[in-house]
């Protein structure tokens, strides 16, 4: 069972957001999911994205044409492909992302490296995404306040 996190409790019972975990599972198999492709999903699907793995190279290729074929026939429209980084960010515990300290740092908040070292990769992705420029950032401070960083 997919464990949601804390920050995320005003839209998970509904999944009318798309949840960290399924962002994760869309970098890792190159898929740009918006919103209203998302909307478009009955709650059934959206839980299948929730629940099916995504994490070794054929559970990516099943998830990203899994995902595909609904979005195509709900929207009429394939999602847009993203670049997989063969190396993402969130699996490398030994660097933590500069757009990541930073806007730590801007709430007086200094990130050790063992801190970093001592998250899942799962919440490692959360950080790094709310702490970038183009994503809302209202749950950065939950986040690290949920993983014991603040």
């Amino acid at each position: 069972m997919t464990r949601f996190f804390q920050f995320e409790t005003d839209f998970v019972e509904s999944l009318r957001c798309i949840p960290m975990h399924v962002r994760m599972k869309l970098d890792t198999c190159g898929v740009k999911l918006k919103l209203h492709h998302w909307h478009q999903l009955n709650p059934q699907e959206r839980q299948a994205l929730v629940s099916m793995p995504c994490t070794t190279p054929e559970e990516s290729r099943a998830y990203r044409e899994f995902l595909q074929n609904l979005v195509v026939h709900r929207a009429g429209e394939s999602a847009k492909d993203l670049p997989v980084d063969p190396n993402p960010p969130w699996l490398d515990a030994s660097r933590i992302p500069l757009e990541t300290q930073e806007k730590a740092a801007e709430l007086n908040i200094y990130l050790s490296l063992d801190q970093w070292a001592q998250l899942a990769p799962s919440q490692r992705f959360a950080l790094i995404k709310l702490s970038r420029p183009s994503h809302e950032n209202k749950n950065f401070l939950p986040a690290l306040k949920e993983f014991n960083l603040a």
